[in-house]
């Protein structure tokens, strides 16, 4: 008989709590590339970081405004992506690519 399935949601939320764990989270969505699974991801650590109503509040827009522009259609300005991260106390940051062998 299998095992009872247990949702990964609830540990995944835990884990992104720590921002940290969220950061890198992000980096690695932002590294694949993937405008979609970039959006998800966002969702993932609103809802980890006080729920969409607390970010959506922290970061200065309607909480509609915020579903709607991580939706799988969502199409957020950069401002917006930067106002949202720092609703949930992060920030965006660049880093030089590791240098390649000469």
């Amino acid at each position: 008989m299998a095992g009872k399935s247990v949702p990964y949601e609830d540990d995944l939320y835990e884990w992104l709590q720590d921002p940290k764990n969220a950061a890198g989270y992000l980096t690695a969505v932002i590294e694949d590339g993937d405008r979609e699974a970039f959006l998800l991801a966002l969702r993932d650590v609103a809802k980890a970081r006080g729920g969409m109503a607390t970010v959506a509040e922290k970061a200065q827009l309607g909480r509609e405004s915020l579903y709607k522009m991580l939706s799988k259609r969502g199409n957020p300005e950069f401002k917006s992506i930067a106002s949202v991260l720092h609703g949930m106390g992060l920030r965006l940051t660049v880093e030089p690519e590791e240098k390649l062998a000469a």
